[in-house]
Order: structure tokens, then sequence, then C-alpha cells
């Protein structure tokens, strides 16, 4: 008799749930309607609310998730340019004019519950999954695919948090079959150690600064026809200003980056130590997910937020640089 009582209280609890995932998907919904009228009439800010207000009473009255709604629609708004230059770093080939209506507030709504909402509340692989539903219901043919690899492309960047955890509750059996790495497409880049010595003979580094919050060497795809070398050079000139002179080969890295339109890619990158004059730099290229490029003395590197990956290809060049100043 306790154990049917305790199933079904278990059935009930389940039934809840689901009940609240469907409201919140609904919710996502309403939301996503509301920012696609809101971008086609290229309306005000303060006309949002009254948008949001109409098509929950069109579309989701009773519902009573007023406070989700206004909470996640307000969010995105607030956090709109930050959204759209994640979006063009992690898909670069599509401008946000070009990507359409429906997608682009797509994404905005996954991104912003990816980057800035409540983990706990919602993990990481349930806003990539509403999203994607979303593109499915409301987007075109191939709207499903695009938001998969915009945002898979940014949560393997931000280091894939909360997998741990969810690996703990997958089932063995039901692992996806691995990737041969062998035959994916090859993409080529050049990125450089890029110092200078100042008046007073101190070594500074140029680094860039890009939308996630990290400091990183500037780098760029190499163009059929160049040489490693050529290529870097001019991708460093390109987007700091700098023009450069390779000194030594620091070694390469190499990652599995997530192309929205083409899939998987294996991306090598080969970095060198370059010198160049000690002027101002400036960011030359806007767009491709980048805010900022600056010179820092050694003494300051170990502050910075800088990848995993870069760490040791930047201590390379620094003790390069240390033994010849010896």
């Amino acid at each position: 008799m306790i154990r049917a009582h305790s199933e079904k209280k278990i059935d009930i609890f389940f039934s809840l749930v689901h009940l609240i995932m469907a409201n919140r998907h609904l919710s996502r919904s309403i939301v996503m309607q509301s920012l696609f009228e809101w971008d086609f009439r290229n309306a005000s800010k303060k006309e949002l609310e009254t948008i949001l207000e109409k098509n929950i009473n069109e579309f989701g009255p009773g519902l009573g998730d007023d406070v989700f709604m206004q909470t996640l629609l307000h969010g995105v708004i607030s956090k709109q340019k930050e959204i759209n230059r994640i979006i063009e770093k992690a898909a670069p080939e599509w401008p946000i004019d070009k990507i359409s209506i429906v997608d682009r507030n797509i994404l905005r709504i996954g991104l912003y519950e990816l980057l800035f909402g409540d983990r706990k509340e919602v993990p990481p692989k349930v806003s990539i999954n509403e999203a994607i539903e979303l593109a499915k219901t409301f987007g075109g043919e191939t709207s499903g695919k695009f938001v998969n690899g915009v945002l898979g492309a940014v949560y393997k960047e931000i280091g894939e948090p909360g997998k741990e955890e969810q690996s703990k509750h997958k089932n063995n059996n039901h692992h996806k079959e691995p990737v041969d790495i062998s035959k994916l497409p090859i993409e080529k880049l050049g990125g450089a150690v890029a110092y200078a010595r100042d008046e007073n003979n101190i070594i500074h580094l140029a680094l860039v600064h890009d939308v996630f919050g990290y400091w990183t060497l500037s780098k760029g795809h190499i163009e059929a026809g160049e040489t490693l070398e050529e290529g870097t050079k001019r991708e460093i000139k390109e987007e700091t200003g700098l023009t450069i002179s390779i000194e030594k080969d620091l070694g390469s890295n190499e990652y599995i980056a997530s192309d929205p339109e083409k899939g998987k890619i294996r991306k090598q990158v080969s970095y060198f130590l370059a010198s160049s004059p000690f002027v101002e730099v400036k960011l030359e290229k806007t767009g491709g997910g980048l805010d900022d490029v600056r010179w820092f003395s050694l003494e300051e590197i170990p502050e910075l937020r800088i990848y995993d990956d870069i760490i040791p290809i930047i201590t390379k060049g620094i003790n390069l640089l240390m033994k010849h100043r010896e």
C-alpha cells in the first residue's frame, strides 16, 4: 500500500515536471515570436512589453508564466550587443543582417540562456535543445542544423559546462560513435606571438581580446597559394595593423571546430615568434568575435585570462625572448 502510494506520488511529480517543461517551451515560443515581431517591424524597445503582452494573450492565455517570459525577453535585449558579437564569432560567414529574422532571434534566446542564464534552472544542454526545437518548428529547412552548429560551437568554446555531470547519467550502451578525425576537412591558420621593445628596451606582447573575455593571439586563415609565413604576416597586419617580421616557429595547435554550414573541421594553427615596431595598435577588423587589441609588458601577462592551449605557445615565445636578452 505504501509502495503504491509512493509510486503514485512519483507519477504525479513527473507529470508536473513534463507540464512545466511543456509550458516553458511554449513560453520560449511566445518570446521568440515577440522578438521576431519587434525585429521585423524595427520597433523600439519600449514597444516590446506591449508586443509580449499581446502575444501572451493570443498564444498563452492562462499560462501563468509571465515572469519567466518577461525575464527572458528583457535579458535577451539587455545582452543583445554581446550576443550579436558572439554569433559573428561562431558563424563568421553569416553577418547578423544576413541571418533570417527567425534564426537570429532563436540564437539570441539560446545564447542568452546558455551564457547568461541560471544554469541550475536551465542546464546548457537544455537551452541548446530548446533552441533547436524552436528552429525546427518556426525556421526553415536548415534552421535546426544552423542553430545547432552555432550553439554547439559556443558551448565547446566555453568549456562544455555540465558535461561531466551529464555523462555520469548516460548509459554506456548509448554512446555515439567516435568521430574519425582523419576524415575531417583541414583548415590551415597562422598566428604569432608578436612582440616589440619600447624606448626603454622593455618587451611587450600584442594580444587580442575576444567576446568570451579571453586575451589570445592574433591569427587567421591561410589563403590558397600562400605559405604559412606569408599568410600569418598578412592576417596579423589585417587584424592589428602591425607589420611583423617572423623569427621563429613556435609549434602548432589543432582543434575540432563546428561550422554551422560545413560541419566539423580540423583547424590547424601554426604559431610564430615575430617582432614588430612598438607602435599604437588598433583593431582593424570589426566583427569576427574580437573587441580589443593591446600591448602588455611581460609582467602583466600572468594576470590575464588566457586560453589554456595558448599559454604554452606564449610561454615558449617568452622563454626565447628571455634567452636572447641574457
